[in-house]
């Protein structure tokens, strides 16, 4: 074998190698810069949506859940409830019934101004459990008539004991009180009938 032709084939060999070697030095460069459009777990956690099971849900029956970092109220309305939610009485006593004032960024568009649920599923209530006052959690007072909330006036619902603020069991806001808005209706749908998941929108049909 010739001079020429050992020469020619260390050429060859040290040109494959500085390409291999190239290759993998870019892979190494790529891979955290690729790294970093993945959302990390902990981000994923804060926004990732909920699911919910309620075929178990009984009238008036309350159940937390937390989705970024905000407790969420599901709960269960018997028809009282909702006959009480359209009473006249209850809806001069509320500072935006129809969430279409000071409340009209509070709830998405496919809910109804009334009950504030998805319609044809008025009875179950999905509802961020936080006062829009200073963003304490009101406790639930369902029971009609509870004589330290107004006694026959109340219709069951929501009460912020820090500064006083009253929401109906649909989280709308009684006038005059600190709490300056209705409270938030999150995104939500229904997976199937018993599956309520959080944090998407309902799909308009």
């Amino acid at each position: 074998m010739s001079e020429q032709t050992i020469d020619l084939k260390k050429r060859r060999f040290l040109t494959n190698a500085t390409g291999v070697v190239g290759a993998v030095g870019v892979g190494f460069v790529a891979w955290p810069f690729l790294s970093t459009w993945k959302p990390s777990a902990k981000t994923k956690a804060a926004g990732a949506p909920v699911d919910v099971d309620i075929s178990k849900l009984e009238s008036g029956q309350l159940v937390r859940v937390l989705w970024r970092k905000k407790p969420v109220w599901i709960f269960k309305r018997d028809e009282n409830a909702l006959d009480a939610l359209n009473s006249k009485d209850l809806i001069s006593r509320l500072d935006d019934p129809s969430g279409t004032g000071n409340s009209k960024n509070q709830q998405p568009d496919y809910v109804t101004p009334n009950y504030r649920s998805i319609e044809n599923k008025e009875s179950v209530a999905v509802i961020v459990g936080v006062c829009t006052h200073l963003g304490c959690s009101p406790t639930y007072r369902p029971e009609p008539g509870a004589s330290d909330l107004g006694g026959d006036s109340w219709q069951g619902g929501f009460y912020c004991p820090c500064h006083g603020s009253k929401f109906d069991l649909a989280g709308r806001v009684y006038a005059g009180v600190p709490a300056p808005t209705n409270l938030v209706i999150p995104p939500y749908q229904y997976v199937t009938d018993s599956l309520i998941r959080i944090g998407i929108d309902q799909k308009n049909t």
